[in-house]
């Protein structure tokens, strides 16, 4: 087996944990969980999204959250940006943020299921995104939702999941993120897909995200690790869900990857005690919040 000897992990619970929660999390306790991950060493969190407060309400505070968290030389924090009048609410919090990510789906059902617009149109605000958080120094990633299967068209086609990564890459992304976002896929799906995706793009940078619904997503990113892909998104205490697949679990829990990957001898730079610490508190906040597990 080829693996690693480190690799890199970006929480993502502060953003794609919260999202959807029923109950309304105050501002002061996203902060100290934001706070508790950088304490932990995560080198990177997805600490909010610029969507419009009618869409997603329990990110309506991005602005507070990013002014409240304690900076660290050694963690970046990474925002989403749903569309070009989310980029534009950036502009005062540039000096807070290192990152940002933009989401395509890998199929028209679904890409007009999440943001009520073909593919192509998407792909052409994500340019203008991307091109404008270049020119302001930022980190861009571009994420492919349902990479490997769809809740409506069901198995993804690899060739179609591959052609939007080389958009993103041509319209000047540093990163790909291929999601799972059902939870439905299996390692071997995952180990050709990611193979190729590594074979094509050997010097780029290319990010996993696992859901947890069929209790893969371990035997996944064990796979993803032997396709050469180094960076994994993770949510502590496996906060998060997907809408579409209503019991389906959450993202895969950071606390548990982070075991595995340092009992395989594979570097995070992440202290496990502290992320337990960190993961009691996300559990806390979903129980004092009353979460529905949709994210």
């Amino acid at each position: 087996m080829h693996l690693p000897k480190e690799v890199q992990i970006v929480d993502v619970a502060p953003r794609d944990g919260l999202q959807n929660i029923a109950g309304e999390i105050p501002t002061d306790q996203k902060i100290e969980l934001v706070n508790a991950l950088v304490a932990a060493g995560l080198s990177r969190i997805e600490v909010t999204s610029f969507s419009h407060p009618r869409w997603v309400p329990q990110l309506r505070d991005a602005e507070q959250v990013l002014a409240g968290i304690n900076r660290s030389p050694g963690t970046r924090v990474m925002v989403l940006i749903p569309n070009r009048r989310g980029y534009d609410r950036v502009g005062p919090c540039r000096d807070l943020i290192d990152e940002v990510a933009v989401v395509i789906s890998a199929t028209e059902s679904m890409n007009q299921k999440n943001v009520n617009r073909p593919i192509a149109d998407s792909m052409r605000q994500f340019a203008e995104i991307t091109e404008a958080a270049k020119r302001d120094g930022l980190w861009v990633r571009g994420s492919i939702g349902v990479a490997f299967v769809c809740p409506y068209e069901g198995k993804t086609p690899e060739d179609q999941t591959l052609r939007l990564a080389e958009e993103f890459f041509q319209m000047g992304v540093d990163e790909v993120m291929f999601a799972d976002t059902i939870g439905r896929a299996n390692p071997r799906q995952v180990y050709e897909l990611l193979a190729r995706a590594r074979d094509r793009w050997p010097d780029r940078p290319l990010a996993v995200h696992f859901h947890d619904t069929t209790h893969l997503a371990l035997a996944n990113a064990v796979a993803a690790l032997e396709a050469g892909v180094t960076i994994f998104d993770a949510s502590v205490g496996g906060l998060g869900g997907c809408p579409f697949t209503p019991k389906g679990a959450g993202n895969v829990a950071t606390e548990k990857l982070v075991y595995m990957l340092h009992e395989m001898g594979i570097e995070t730079g992440i202290d496990d005690r502290v992320l337990a610490q960190t993961a009691a508190l996300a559990q806390q906040l979903k129980r004092a919040a009353s979460v529905e597990v949709v994210g």
